[in-house]
């Protein structure tokens, strides 16, 4: 197993675990973080993402499977499941990351899901018929960064 392999292992049993600041660790200080939802995060906003998903998500758990590395990163698919809490609904969401490393951290980390699916799951009837929309995702987009940037001035004033 690459360095690169254990340490995208170590990313992922972290997740599972509910360490944040483990996965935090993961990350150099100049990394950065896209999917479909959060979008061209920062090592600061990355790091804030994963502990409010981990804070908020009681009942989310993770398995992740098909990690490679090589001599520039590495990859994973991991599925995630939870209850969306703006609606209650129950999501299983398939991802697929790609990583980019550096003298053993994180530099830049891409997740990639069907946006579409998710809708569907977490929204209900408003996803089937939006969630293949640009206004959709945009509004999802702008919720979820208003909702990282709520609580990453939260953990300011703790």
């Amino acid at each position: 197993m690459t360095s690169n392999e254990e340490l995208i292992r170590h990313f992922y049993t972290s997740f599972q675990n509910k360490d944040v600041k483990a996965m935090q660790d993961c990350y150099a200080d100049n990394a950065t973080f896209s999917d479909s939802v959060f979008t061209n995060l920062n090592a600061k906003q990355v790091r804030s993402m994963w502990a409010m998903l981990i804070k908020s998500g009681k009942d989310m758990r993770i398995e992740f499977k098909n990690i490679s590395g090589n001599q520039t990163g590495g990859s994973a698919e991991w599925d995630a499941y939870y209850t969306f809490s703006a609606t209650g609904n129950k999501v299983m969401n398939q991802i697929k990351a790609s990583f980019l490393i550096e003298n053993g951290k994180i530099t830049k980390h891409t997740d990639n899901f069907n946006f579409y699916k998710w809708a569907k799951q977490a929204l209900g009837f408003i996803g089937l018929v939006l969630g293949w929309t640009t206004f959709l995702r945009n509004k999802i987009r702008t919720k979820a960064k208003g909702n990282l940037e709520t609580f990453m001035a939260s953990q300011k004033t703790n």
